[in-house]
């Protein structure tokens, strides 16, 4: 096992749970367009991708339809959805671990990255960062590489051998891929060993624990 001295963290799906937060403010959202869900749990794609992206494959809106639709999303979310969240277990010791054992840690996502400070202050969890790396509220910054590239160039890390990023989703590995990271998929979150797994994730992690292990030997 390779020792990795920085280690990149996604947000939903890998520290915490956002799911009925997300799901409920694209309900919202679609609502708006005369789209009722019955069932929030079938939204439940939603959370790792880029929102543009999934409301554009999912409903077939345009791209600027798409957009009015995340300012939809945007109304209820940064009032109520960022709270309705929940912390995996065990995720505070793990980065505690991680930190004592001279980890630096970093998050990335494609979540708007005043979101994710937020999220991240409300639950305690902003002390362990190093950096907080999300995309833009004007729709730039959203694919999982371009978060990682800004999260590597403004942490300061130039040896990427040295860097891995964890994640429950294909765009996680995928990203850490074009920007040559390690990846470590968890199957805990919202992507399936069947996912993780296609996607060639350089290892993988069944629980919270499995991270610890992988990285701390």
């Amino acid at each position: 096992m390779k020792e990795y001295k920085y280690v990149l963290f996604d947000l939903d799906g890998t520290l915490t749970d956002p799911a009925v937060g997300i799901t409920t403010s694209v309900a919202y959202a679609l609502k708006k367009f005369g789209i009722e869900v019955n069932d929030i749990t079938t939204l439940n794609h939603f959370i790792g991708p880029p929102l543009l992206d999934t409301f554009m494959e999912d409903y077939g809106f345009s791209k600027e339809k798409a957009q009015t639709a995340i300012d939809y999303y945007r109304e209820r979310f940064r009032v109520k959805g960022l709270y309705e969240n929940v912390v995996y277990d065990g995720v505070p010791e793990m980065l505690e671990k991680l930190k004592k054992g001279g980890k630096e840690i970093i998050l990335a996502t494609s979540k708007p990255e005043p979101f994710a400070r937020e999220i991240l202050r409300h639950f305690g969890l902003d002390k362990y960062f190093l950096f907080i790396a999300g995309s833009n509220f004007d729709g730039t910054r959203t694919a999982k590489a371009e978060v990682i590239e800004y999260a590597l160039e403004s942490a300061g890390v130039s040896d990427k051998t040295a860097a891995v990023m964890v994640g429950d989703r294909k765009h996680d590995i995928i990203g850490a891929q074009k920007t040559g990271l390690d990846s470590i998929g968890v199957l805990y979150g919202y992507g399936s060993k069947e996912e993780i797994s296609g996607a060639d994730a350089t290892h993988i992690a069944e629980t919270v624990e499995d991270i610890v292990k992988l990285i701390m030997g």
